[in-house]
């Protein structure tokens, strides 16, 4: 097993050292500061969270939500195509039967973990009975502790469509 020899392509040494290069790139840079620097209406920044941004559209997704039916019980029938579409593996859902005739069985605790969740959308494509929805608008979710960021069934029910969704 030979040692392969790449051939250097540099040939002075402005093209060997690489400083002129590191150089012409902080030039750009600091150009583009003081640029700034003098006139901030260029700047394209926003004050984040108390800013929210302009340019969302309805399409994209928020915060999870659960949807009900006409009589007002859970849509889900506790499938769990959902969670086993998930790439993130953060839905998990525990069934139990149901009582009121309507289908076999519905979802005794259904919680998504939005700190693993990375909002792909995969949940809302799979469902077969549209009981999950990632319309609500909600796209900041702030919390102290790790389990607050763990949404369960009843907070998925609460959770209202943006306005301009289905």
């Amino acid at each position: 097993m030979g040692v392969k020899i790449v051939k250097r392509e540099g040939k002075t040494l402005k093209e060997r050292s690489y400083i002129f290069a590191l150089f012409t790139g902080l030039r750009v840079t600091l150009r583009h500061f003081l640029k700034n620097l003098k006139d901030t209406s260029n700047i394209k920044t926003i004050s984040y969270p108390e800013e929210l941004p302009k340019d969302i559209t309805p399409r994209y997704r928020g915060v999870h939500r659960l949807t009900k039916r006409d009589d007002g019980s859970v849509r889900c029938v506790a499938c769990f195509m959902c969670a086993t579409a998930c790439p993130a593996d953060c839905i998990f859902i525990v069934a139990q039967e149901r009582e009121d005739g309507v289908d076999e069985k519905m979802p005794k605790k259904f919680s998504i973990d939005l700190l693993e969740c990375i909002f792909c959308g995969a949940c809302v494509e799979a469902c077969p009975c549209d009981a999950i929805r990632m319309d609500t608008g909600i796209f900041t979710f702030i919390a102290q502790k790790r389990e607050d960021f763990v949404i369960h069934k009843d907070a998925l029910l609460k959770n209202k469509a943006m306005k301009g969704s289905k």
